[in-house]
């Protein structure tokens, strides 16, 4: 016999880990939560294991929306330690003279957002979520198979025991190449850009002072986003560079003073001399989405539900977005006494959804192209427009929110 489960999360990740963090926060305490993660995770401590910024760690951007979810959910205390606050955002296009500066005071805030490295915020999820003591965990082990049955789905788990689970809601949050969502037979749809971000870090001569810079170029989009110092490089950045694949390639395979000589020559001197790069890596950028991301007993999220360009940051704070939005649904469809994996319920969340999917996929989608176009009359319009921020405050405002995310949180 199948034991019984309310909830089961496939997938441990950043999303997996904030989801099984807020449904385990706004359900009762009766509804039974699993989390399967195929990773071997760490040990559990005491307290969250000590960290020190490392030159070479993968960061994320919270922007201001992720920020007020992480703190309704009592954990921005505890993630504030290792967060480089991003206090302004320079926009420029390489060889026009479009420009605008976006400043968080302007709006009455600390931070227009937060660049966490990966590890840390990894570790401060995992340590908040044993502390909280609501969901458990199995792993390292994998659900192989789903199975719809009556009242939800018969999911069959590999490397755990229980080994066979009955859940009346399973969430697919096992990242873009999800070969769970592959095996329910929800289809994405795939839209190739041709291009490749490049990432690593980079120690400048200069303090970047809590800026952040994107800079669009006619090869797409290059950011810089701030990071704390770390051991040898008291100025340090996080690189994010969308570039041709035969010229992502060229700049990985190339001497380090190379590398620094390309991208100081494409981003400038803003921040004085590039003195330093880590380890390299790049991969191929495509728009991934499913239109359907609910079924009966089923919900896709995360980035096997829509992995997006990188432009903006966006991916992971719709994600985030996303999260809160299901909590709020299923919080209350418990109260009614429904069932989480009902169909109607779970349409409802994907209604509530729809449109700041929407949004946030046209928007990372369209930018790069809009900068990237050749044609000399809609150079100048975009650079009209783009210098025109800082002279219509109104028009300004409004894209700084709807970049944090605030008009989605506002419904």
């Amino acid at each position: 016999m199948a034991e019984q489960r309310d909830i089961v999360i496939a997938g441990g990740g950043m999303v997996g880990i904030s989801l099984a963090l807020e449904l385990g926060r706004v359900l009762p305490a009766a509804t039974r939560i699993t989390l399967v993660e195929g990773f071997a995770l760490p040990p559990p401590a005491d307290r969250v294991p000590d960290y020190h910024p490392s030159f070479d760690a993968r960061s994320t951007a919270l922007g201001y929306g992720s920020q007020l979810i992480y703190r309704d959910m009592g954990l921005w205390p505890a993630l504030q330690r290792w967060l480089c606050p991003i206090t302004t955002i320079h926009v420029s296009s390489r060889g026009h003279f479009g420009s605008t500066l976006l400043r968080a005071a302007d709006y009455g805030w600390q931070a227009l957002g937060h660049v966490v490295e990966n590890p840390w915020l990894g570790q401060a999820l995992l340590h908040a979520l044993r502390e909280q003591g609501r969901v458990e965990l199995l792993n390292p082990a994998k659900v192989v198979a789903a199975t719809p049955v009556s009242g939800g789905v018969e999911l069959a788990l590999d490397g755990a025991a229980p080994s066979r689970v009955q859940a009346a809601l399973l969430v697919v949050a096992d990242g873009a190449d999800s070969g769970l969502r592959q095996r329910l037979g929800v289809s994405s749809s795939e839209k190739p850009y041709r291009q490749h971000a490049l990432i690593c870090n980079v120690a400048t001569a200069q303090p970047h002072a809590g800026c952040a810079f994107e800079r669009f170029t006619d090869e797409g989009p290059l950011a810089l986003l701030p990071l704390l110092p770390a051991a040898g490089a008291g100025n340090r950045s996080a690189l994010v560079w969308t570039l041709p694949p035969e010229r992502a390639e060229q700049l990985l395979a190339c001497a380090d003073r190379e590398f620094l000589a390309a991208l100081q020559q494409r981003f400038g001197y803003r921040l004085g001399r590039l003195l330093q790069v880590g380890s390299r890596q790049s991969y191929p950028l495509a728009l991934r989405h499913c239109e359907e991301q609910v079924r009966s007993g089923v919900v896709v999220m995360g980035n096997a539900a829509h992995a997006l360009h990188p432009v903006a940051g966006q991916g992971f704070n719709l994600a985030l977005r996303d999260i809160a939005a299901l909590g709020r649904v299923l919080a209350s469809a418990a109260a009614a006494g429904e069932s989480p994996g009902a169909l109607s319920v779970l349409q409802r969340y994907r209604e509530q959804q729809r449109a700041d999917q929407r949004r946030t996929i046209q928007f990372s989608d369209r930018l790069p192209a809009l900068f990237m176009h050749a044609d000399p009359m809609l150079a100048l319009a975009r650079d009209l427009a783009l210098s025109g921020l800082d002279w219509a405050a109104p028009l300004k405002r409004a894209f700084v929110e709807h970049a944090a995310g605030l008009e989605a949180l506002r419904g």
